[in-house]
């Protein structure tokens, strides 16, 4: 007998995915791949996914996906589909966090309507700086923990947000530069996980990438209305020029920090990358403090970048 079930994609690696399912009340992972028109580049299955399953009750181990199911989103970088929560994972040191991609991080969160949490981890190298990157992300309007996997600080606080949040079929990941602490956080906060992790590179400051993978894990493996938590590969760089993320049009609607002063300019057309705080608004909350600096300068970069790329084509 040929009959259709539906899953979620859990991992994917050379082709070969991995499905949770709820089959007769249980839950059953089958391996399997997906059929000839889901390996083109535009129809690729991501973990994440919602699929549809052609399974032969005739054939052992013939199972297919055979039809993705409507998207809530889709990210390139990490690579899934269908996220509700980013958490974004900075580290205070070691390595020292590159605000403009945690901004990029953001800004794609918020055109994909995921909503963003930031995580600022090893805080017991450096808890001066761990807590002036809490202000800058707290002043946008983010929630944010800081926390130490090395004492314990803050993990309870994420332990207890993850317990209301992410249930009944919620999915979140855990994104941010390699070496930043991901896979030992979700050690922290889910000991079974069991991930590996690795020591950072003293040379570059840079961890060892010992997340190959976008993973997706049940929270309740014995739920069917669970909720998922995704570990994903450390990145250092999100790259606005060669990929497509969103519009020159679309980028303020991203950067909601900036929204309250959009209309307060002095010139109408006032595009805030360059004007002085006298006639730009935007340009003089960030002076006056409403608004961090360094989200302004990500802003501008992003501006620019996306820019140049209208006027190129």
């Amino acid at each position: 007998m040929i009959y259709q079930i539906q899953g979620k994609v859990v991992k994917g690696l050379g082709g070969l995915y991995e499905i949770r399912a709820t089959e007769n009340g249980g839950t059953r992972r089958f391996s399997c791949r997906a059929k000839g028109a889901l390996h083109r580049e535009e129809a690729k299955v991501l973990v994440g996914d919602n699929v549809e399953l052609k399974i032969d009750d005739a054939t052992p181990d013939s199972v297919v996906i055979s039809q993705i199911l409507e998207r809530k989103n889709a990210l390139i970088r990490p690579p899934m589909a269908n996220l509700d929560i980013l958490f974004i994972v900075l580290a205070t040191v070691k390595p020292a966090p590159v605000l403009e991609t945690v901004d990029k991080l953001l800004a794609i969160a918020e055109h994909s309507s995921i909503r963003p949490v930031l995580i600022i981890t090893k805080a017991d190298l450096d808890i001066k700086s761990a807590e002036e990157y809490a202000d800058i992300y707290t002043l946008a309007g983010y929630p944010v923990f800081i926390t130490s996997s090395e004492t314990g600080e803050g993990i309870d606080a994420v332990k207890a947000f993850v317990d209301k949040e992410i249930r009944g079929g919620i999915t979140a990941a855990f994104a941010g530069a390699s070496g930043v602490g991901k896979s030992t956080l979700l050690n922290a906060l889910f000991p079974n996980l069991a991930l590996a992790t690795a020591e950072i590179s003293h040379k570059i400051e840079r961890g060892k990438h010992t997340t190959r993978h976008v993973e997706l894990y049940a929270i309740s493996p014995e739920n069917s209305d669970t909720g998922y938590i995704a570990d994903t590969p450390g990145f250092s760089l999100i790259d606005f020029e060669r990929f497509h993320f969103f519009t020159l049009e679309e980028l303020f609607s991203t950067f909601p920090d900036l929204a309250p002063y959009i209309g307060k300019c002095q010139y109408a057309d006032c595009a805030h990358v360059g004007e002085s705080a006298r006639e730009c608004a935007i340009a003089r909350a960030a002076e006056e403090g409403k608004i961090a600096p360094t989200r302004l300068a990500s802003y501008r970069s992003i501006y620019r970048v996306l820019k140049a790329k209208n006027e190129y084509k």
